[in-house]
């Protein structure tokens, strides 16, 4: 074996991380797929109250199962956790897990209560071990290229952001009365995008919003199209219009409007071939049909960037901080949407 290999293999094991799955629904199978397909990272163990739903990851992706979490916040061997369980159980895992020593990846929100956050961070903050909060459009690889282009100025000076962000189908009723509302479960995606793009907080908060699908979201003071108007420390104006249904799949376009041009994040297609008929001209395909073909890629490289911080002992992006930032906007857009009044921020 040569230095090179040695070096090669060094390497290797330097990287490779155990994680410890929390979570085995839907979500939780994803990240363990990913993890299973990482040549950094080892899935070590599955939790999940409901243990067929366990046994049947730890079988597909030849893990351990944790009967207890203390089993896996015991066991050295375990450098991160992946927490992917519902989001009433966030913060006590994170905690726990922070205390513990255990680098920490959770899915957003961290909670729909932001003083259970706030809480939560004083707590862990002087624990200094990475956790990263999964917001995945970050890593999507034409918004992060539009953030790139950004900061290379290719379009001057940013002036104007817009956000388009609809859902292809609108959830059942009864997980929408425990989701938090449509600004904390499925906007507060497109409220980190807007801190992450403009690298600003926000003053104004003005959130309108309707049940144009499914009325009967009044019962809960929820609605299923909104749209907001964001104004940056600096005076910088964002729009997020959303949907929680798009008949012609999932649409998360963004587009930067600068002095001197702008940008434009667009849908990827399932394919790019385009058919001319009698019927048609350059037909294209539709858009693909849920969150997990629509960032694919991103949620690949969110494990990896992920992976590399542990690896080299330092704090991800997004952090916890963003987490709560965005559950701020997310709350701000609440009231505004109650009040029909803009919304100061500190």
């Amino acid at each position: 074996m040569d230095d090179q290999q040695s070096q090669l293999i060094l390497y290797s094991e330097f990287t490779m991380i155990n994680i410890a799955l929390f979570g085995a629904g839907r979500i939780g199978k994803m990240h363990a797929g990913l993890i299973a397909g990482s040549a950094d990272a080892r899935l070590r163990y599955v939790y999940d109250t409901h243990r067929p739903s366990a046994e049947a990851v730890a079988n597909q992706f030849e893990c351990g199962i944790a009967d207890t979490i203390e089993v896996i916040l015991e066991d050295d061997q375990v450098d991160a956790v992946l927490i992917a369980t519902s989001t009433d159980t966030h913060v006590d895992l994170i905690a726990k897990s922070a205390l513990a020593g255990k680098a920490i990846f959770c899915e957003k929100p961290i909670d729909l209560n932001t003083e259970l956050v706030e809480q939560c961070w004083q707590k862990i903050r002087h624990c200094n071990v990475p956790i990263q909060i999964g917001f995945n459009r970050r890593f999507d690889p034409t918004h992060s290229t539009l953030k790139s282009k950004l900061v290379e100025g290719a379009v001057g000076e940013l002036q104007q952001v817009i956000i388009t962000s609809r859902d292809p189908d609108i959830a059942p009723s009864e997980y929408l009365r425990h989701s938090g509302g449509i600004f904390r479960d499925m906007i507060i995606h497109d409220f980190d995008m807007l801190r992450f793009i403009t690298g600003e907080e926000f003053s104004e908060v003005h959130a309108i919003g309707s049940t144009l699908i499914s009325p009967d979201l009044k019962e809960f003071n929820d609605v299923d199209s909104a749209m907001l108007m964001l104004k940056t420390r600096s005076g910088k104006l964002c729009h997020i219009n959303a949907s929680r249904r798009c008949v012609y799949g999932y649409d998360q376009r963004i587009e930067a409007f600068g002095s001197a041009g702008k940008l434009n994040s667009n849908n990827p297609r399932p394919h790019s071939v385009s058919v001319s008929t009698d019927s048609g001209t350059d037909t294209s395909s539709v858009l693909n049909p849920f969150f997990i073909e629509r960032y694919t890629e991103a949620y690949k490289e969110q494990l990896a960037q992920f992976v590399r911080a542990v690896s080299k002992g330092e704090q991800p992006s997004p952090s916890f901080v963003d987490g709560l930032m965005a559950q701020k906007l997310a709350d701000a857009a609440q009231q505004s949407l109650q009040t029909g009044l803009p919304v100061k921020l500190d």
